[in-house]
């Protein structure tokens, strides 16, 4: 069973600003805490198929998941799924205009899904679950003030 959250905040920087952030994956560990490294695999700029290789620190533990980008609509919308031989995440962004006055905004929605594969995994699902909204809210919040800086 998928382990699932959504978090959104308000960004007082314009989407293609916002989107340029997420888009550029190596900057990842700037805002997730637990991000180590997220290294593009192929050559060019960023598209659907991308392939890119996620490294983690997570406690005493470190990993990597392969995974890619499956979707890539410039200043809009962003996401990326990851697999390892524990899990598969499926990671997705959603930037959209947001008027704030005289200046640009954006409202970022980060959904993301977790879909235990052994045995191991799903025993350890019930602690993720209770893990994931926090370390979501922390990661949106760093995003936002590394948006806004």
């Amino acid at each position: 069973m998928p382990i699932s959250f959504q978090h959104s905040v308000n960004v007082s920087r314009g989407p293609d600003h916002v989107f340029a952030i997420l888009d550029d994956v190596s900057r990842t560990p700037e805002w997730l805490e637990r991000c180590t490294r997220v290294e593009r695999l192929g050559d060019g700029l960023n598209t659907v198929g991308t392939p890119l290789r996620y490294s983690y620190r997570d406690g005493g533990r470190s990993g990597t998941m392969d995974g890619e980008i499956t979707v890539r609509e410039p200043d809009r919308h962003l996401a990326m799924r990851y697999r390892d031989r524990m899990m598969d995440v499926t990671v997705d962004f959603v930037v959209e205009p947001r008027e704030t006055g005289t200046r640009p905004g954006s409202r970022l929605t980060h959904s993301i899904e977790i879909t235990p594969r052994t045995l191991p995994a799903k025993l350890f699902a019930p602690l993720l679950r209770r893990q994931l909204p926090r370390q979501t809210v922390k990661a949106m919040e760093r995003l936002q003030t590394l948006a806004e800086s």
